[in-house]
């Protein structure tokens, strides 16, 4: 069955710290919304401005505030690793379901030391554990042959996030890892290529505007998964509007926060250093779309 999972971004206080208020009131966004289970710590979670205790503590909270509805899938990415493997560690000591890291950044990899970095990460790491694969951030793809060493050494490595706009390497994904291992979960990290993935053999995404509007993304995993292809044309046509939002401002992640308040949820407009908060006028384009979409 396919699935939508909320990289869930992190709201702040003005100090830098965590705003646990707004953090739980954006899970129970999402759970009552009807996603899939959360990611805390993605990339949209902004993993690499926060300190390891600040992490931990936002994991513990998102386990406790889940109880056990959904899924919690803590990112534990770091460019040391014994800080990768203590993080990993505490998230699965916590109760969360996985653990999802991220390649090594700064200096590209070649496929071996790929394979080196996470065969240590399965052995070292008493869980599950999804591979990361985003080149935009890393400056290099994890192959698909790579992907299936892991896949056939290790069960504990249960899928990975590709998170590039096409689907090239998704499909490949697909080709080469599904028939050696159907249980291995591969998802996009692009709203927009949710129907997309599935449609190839996939199984879903893992995707920013669920932050936004996870009623939509449940919809629209529902027609999916009951073979509704008009109200998934119908819900892929929103999303692909809904992607605008994507382009109010870069890094996007600020305005992604500005979406979820607008619609109720008491995220501040304060982005990790140095990013920039949204301003008045891309806070009116937000407005705008999200207007035009029926949502507020």
């Amino acid at each position: 069955m396919a699935k939508y999972i909320t990289p869930a971004v992190t709201p702040f206080l003005e100090d830098g710290t965590i705003d646990e208020a707004a953090s739980a009131a954006l899970y129970e966004h999402l759970i009552t919304g009807g996603v899939d289970g959360i990611l805390v710590l993605g990339s949209i979670g902004e993993f690499f401005s926060i300190p390891m205790e600040e992490k931990k503590r936002l994991i513990s909270l998102a386990i406790r505030q889940a109880a056990g509805r959904i899924p919690i899938i803590a990112g534990t990415a770091d460019m040391v690793f014994s800080n990768v493997l203590e993080l990993s560690r505490y998230s699965l000591d916590q109760g969360a379901d996985s653990v999802i890291i991220v390649s090594p950044y700064y200096f590209p990899l070649t496929p071996d030391q790929i394979f080196a970095y996470y065969d240590r990460l399965a052995r070292e790491i008493p869980g599950r554990i999804y591979l990361y694969n985003f080149p935009d951030r890393t400056g290099y793809t994890i192959p698909a042959e790579t992907v299936l060493r892991l896949a056939e050494s290790h069960p504990n490595i249960v899928g990975i996030k590709d998170t590039i706009s096409g689907l090239d390497h998704t499909r490949e994904l697909i080709k080469v890892v599904k028939p050696v291992r159907p249980d291995f979960e591969i998802y996009s990290g692009f709203d927009d290529n949710f129907a997309h993935n599935v449609l190839c053999g996939g199984d879903g995404c893992i995707a920013g505007l669920s932050n936004v509007a996870p009623e939509i993304c449940h919809s629209w995993v529902t027609a999916v998964n009951t073979g509704d292809w008009i109200e998934s044309a119908r819900l892929q046509q929103v999303i692909n509007r809904l992607m605008d939002i994507y382009t109010v401002g870069a890094p996007f992640i600020p305005y992604i926060k500005a979406a979820a308040a607008l619609r109720g949820v008491p995220v501040r407009n304060i982005p990790g250093f140095p990013f920039t908060a949204a301003s008045s006028q891309q806070i009116e384009a937000l407005r705008g779309i999200l207007t035009r979409e029926g949502l507020l």
